[in-house]
């Protein structure tokens, strides 16, 4: 018999047919109640075996195992349920040892100890919840751009150009770590190595999806990036997935406006197709902040800071005006920012934490940046002063988005790479672009992990990617 999933069988609750089903035992009790999940839900759903089935197997159904069950639909007696399978007969796939299980559900494990055994957290009800809703945002992202028009492009994870201009990459080499070759001065001679040149894995597809969009008009690039900064909070990854939208004919307005559909949309489409999901991590969030000290915990509950998105149009203020209102704040006056806050600084998340979530009250986008705190390729403003870039905030988690409208003007791009110390040679391809056939253009970054945390709600950056790389860190 082909098997069904446990989703479809609760959702239908028709009765009386057969089914298989297959899947990992969550619980059983009085040697006659099994508790299956199968992954597709959050739900288990009960299977009743008859008193008196053999020994043997009665033993081997523990926490962890995996059976295969043939059965039939039967209305449920028990609470909390409509349906249930009264059970033909149980199969067992793989035995558990519960002695040996490191994953024990009665106890609800930490976090911290489920990042240890990240290859069998998956099966518990948050980690499920949680990729759960991350598949469904990864789907939602293609699909907004595809009904858009977008074409989905496959920039190169391996690259010899730092978008960024931090140098903190992770470098890709074939070369010996012993007897390495080197020029006359000492240095690595790289023209011996497997490209002829130093190459790195990419920290952002931007630069060549700005290639495409010259061709294309609209692009996205939505793919695996890599930062070497040897940071070990909640809020980093060595390796993390980035959505990239480059538009040519855009301007720093319209990228404000296809940055604040492309989050509302995204959002809404989890809340309709992952609402148990989302409520079971509401609810969690819920019983964690009640563990914390009143003044700690947060004003919001999580599908209430989800509607907020949906249901508010996004503040829109310049730079200059975000700083003069942190510096008017109380925080700010009772010296309760851990930062300093002055003209030229880049914000701190308790900065832009305090604009969302204090003054405004909803999301906020911050424009006109100081161009000493911007990338080389983003366009400057009249002033001298500022570029036309915009960051996204929102509650929980500061900066969402990072974007510009890009600097289409080559002599005014090739003055900025040249100040920056940016090699202009070995970025002649970048420059071609405003060569022939410039036109203005604007994009935008969007961290994937950061989104699927202000969807969940975790608090960690490493409990929402299946296996999180960190400084030491590189396990599974």
């Amino acid at each position: 018999m082909k098997r069904t999933k446990i989703k479809d069988i609760l959702q239908s609750e028709q009765t009386g047919h057969k089914v298989n089903i297959k899947g990992w035992v969550r619980s059983f009790r009085n040697n006659q109640f099994i508790a299956v999940n199968d992954g597709s839900c959050m739900g288990n759903i009960q299977v009743v075996i008859e008193l008196g089935a053999d020994e043997a197997l009665l033993k081997s159904i523990t926490t962890g195992a995996s059976v295969s069950v043939d059965g039939t639909v039967i209305p449920s007696l028990g609470k909390g349920q409509k349906v249930e399978i009264k059970a033909d007969n149980v199969t067992m796939l793989g035995a558990c040892d519960p002695e040996q299980f490191p994953l024990q559900l009665k106890n609800r494990p930490s976090l911290e100890y489920l990042r240890e055994i990240a290859h069998l957290r998956f099966r518990t009800n948050t980690f499920g919840a949680v990729f759960r809703v991350r598949h469904t945002l990864a789907y939602a992202v293609h699909k907004f751009y595809n009904d858009r028009g977008f074409v989905y492009l496959h920039t190169p994870i391996i690259t010899a150009s730092d978008a960024e201009g931090a140098g903190e990459m992770f470098r890709v080499s074939t070369l010996p770590t012993e007897d390495t070759p080197r020029n006359e001065d000492g240095s690595v001679n790289y023209k011996e190595d497997f490209f002829g040149r130093c190459t790195n894995l990419t920290v952002s597809g931007q630069l060549e999806a700005e290639l495409g969009a010259m061709a294309f008009g609209e692009v996205y690039t939505f793919g695996p990036t890599f930062r070497a900064e040897n940071s070990n909070t909640a809020r980093h990854l060595a390796e993390f997935w980035m959505i990239e939208p480059e538009v040519a004919f855009n301007d720093i307005n319209d990228n404000m406006d296809l940055a604040e559909d492309f989050i509302r949309y995204v959002i809404a489409y989890a809340l309709e197709h992952n609402r148990e999901d989302l409520e079971f991590l509401a609810q969690r969030l819920m019983d964690e902040e009640k563990q914390k000290p009143q003044a700690e915990r947060s004003d919001m509950a999580l599908i209430e800071k989800l509607e907020l998105v949906l249901n508010n149009k996004f503040e829109r203020i310049t730079y200059t005006d975000a700083i003069n209102i942190l510096l008017e704040s109380p925080a700010y006056k009772k010296k309760k920012f851990k930062y300093d806050v002055s003209w030229g600084i880049d914000m701190q998340s308790e900065h832009e934490r305090y604009l969302v979530e204090k003054h405004f009250k909803k999301p906020v986008i911050v424009t006109g940046y100081p161009k000493d705190i911007k990338a080389f390729y983003m366009r400057q403003n009249d002033d001298g002063k500022t570029v036309a870039a915009m960051d996204i905030l929102v509650p929980g988690i500061g900066e969402l988005v990072g974007g510009s409208q890009r600097e289409e003007r080559l002599d005014k791009l090739t003055q900025r790479m040249n100040e920056m110390h940016i090699p202009a040679d070995e970025m002649y391809w970048y420059l071609d672009t405003r060569r022939y056939g410039t036109v203005p253009h604007a994009g935008f970054g969007l961290g994937f992990e950061r989104l699927v945390q202000f969807v969940t709600g975790m608090t960690n950056i490493r409990d929402v990617i299946p296996f999180p790389r960190t400084p030491k860190n590189a396990e599974f």
